[in-house]
């Protein structure tokens, strides 16, 4: 067989969705996908705790971009040509039909990130591109027309346009810098919090719908859910927190105060007169009785015990200074963030490819002539949610469609 004219490095969802969208759109394309280990599409298969959170229901580029920590304002342009119902109406033209959840987020209605994994493979297949495994590159060169892709345990491939969508691979930053570009120093991304903390003891498995989290002496902050687990903090809010603080966690080694605010519907004044009502209303009853607003019983006991408050402390025993404390337990406790956690296997990274060094009209390197990027590899990373896929999905149609035209 005559070497390929465009080699795709990275068998993942950009690498992928690049593929297809060069075969399809250009059928006169050789296209080949080279990937390092035996498993094809292996954040498709665990995201979504298996189910696949293919995208989000976000449809207004404007809207959709302010869930990128980083790439959002670049994402824009291509956000107006492949956007995330363009992916819905994508999956159901290959046989896949997807489903809008509650908070959002699509999954295919079979619940099983095989259907995407398949859909992909056997797209692509019937495509004409040519997919090897467990090929083992060595190094990528440019030549004055074409690249040598060095494979360790093969002969090279010459290929007119080369795709790296390696992820968060090191290698594949590696060979991105040797070919030209700079690198924003890849970190963590989306991750749950470690705390060692009294006040959060045996309080695994309690969760508030709403809480304001906040790194402290930042403007960095989100409102969402709060799960207590047994290790510290995770859920919506913190997970968002997180992506929004990546760089500022990784440069403090992930030890940095914490700033709760368990009830932001509540100004500090309206919670302080709240407060000072129950004390009028309720002298007799125990602080501990009931939680009266709206805080899960043993998060409320544990906060008032936290502001000097005992267990048994009648409404009005309670001093005017443990009133305050207590607001301020409840508007501003500071927990002492002590390392990072994981999401589940779902690893983003902050990082990679800088975003001014790529034409994001093509995604064609603007350093390297017929070198493209998609995908993770880039300095754009999405909250969780399905919008790092989209982005994948995004930019591996665009990349796919000018290296075919090329």
């Amino acid at each position: 067989m005559s070497s390929p004219q465009v080699v795709v490095i990275g068998g993942g969802a950009a690498g992928f969705f690049a593929a297809i969208a060069c075969a399809e759109t250009h059928p006169h394309s050789r296209v080949v996908i080279l990937e390092k280990s035996r498993a094809l599409l292996s954040k498709v298969r665990i995201s979504g705790g298996g189910r696949c959170n293919v995208t989000h229901a976000c449809f207004e580029p404007s809207g959709l971009i302010q869930n990128y920590p980083r790439g959002g304002r670049e994402l824009r342009g291509p956000f107006t040509r492949f956007q995330p119902r363009d992916t819905v109406d994508w999956f159901a033209r290959h046989g896949v039909r997807l489903k809008t959840e509650a908070d959002g987020r699509l999954f295919p209605v079979t619940d099983r990130s095989e259907t995407i994994v398949d859909c992909l493979i056997e797209t692509a297949r019937r495509a004409g591109v040519e997919i090897r495994t467990e090929v083992a590159l060595d190094s990528i060169e440019r030549s004055e027309s074409s690249f040598v892709i060095n494979l360790k345990s093969h002969a090279a491939l010459i290929g007119d346009r080369v795709l790296l969508a390696t992820g968060s691979n090191r290698q594949g930053y590696q060979w991105a810098a040797k070919l030209g570009h700079t690198l924003e120093p890849p970190v963590p991304s989306l991750f749950t919090f470690t705390l060692d903390d009294a006040r959060l003891i045996d309080l695994a498995g309690i969760s508030v719908e709403k809480v304001r989290v906040q790194l402290d002496g930042t403007p960095i902050e989100q409102i969402g859910p709060v799960l207590i687990t047994h290790w510290g903090l995770s859920g919506p809010a913190i997970l968002k927190l997180s992506a929004w603080g990546a760089r500022v966690l990784h440069d403090s080694h992930y030890h940095a105060k914490l700033l709760i605010n368990w009830l932001p519907d509540y100004s500090t004044s309206e919670l302080q007169r709240k407060l000072a009502a129950l004390k009028a209303e309720h002298p007799r009853q125990s602080v501990a009785a009931t939680s009266p607003l709206s805080l899960p019983s043993r998060l409320w006991k544990r906060l008032a015990a936290a502001s000097g408050i005992g267990v048994d402390r009648r409404w009005a025993d309670v001093s005017k200074q443990q009133l305050l404390a207590l607001t301020n337990e409840l508007s501003r406790g500071a927990y002492a963030i002590k390392g990072k956690g994981v999401f589940k296997e779902e690893f983003v990274t902050c990082g990679g490819v800088r975003l001014d060094e790529v034409n994001f009209k093509t995604m064609e390197s603007r350093r390297c002539p017929g070198l493209y990027f998609a995908g993770e590899i880039l300095d754009i990373d999405g909250i969780t949610g399905g919008f790092n896929f989209q982005s994948a999905w995004t930019t591996g149609w665009i990349a796919g469609r000018a290296m075919g035209a090329s």
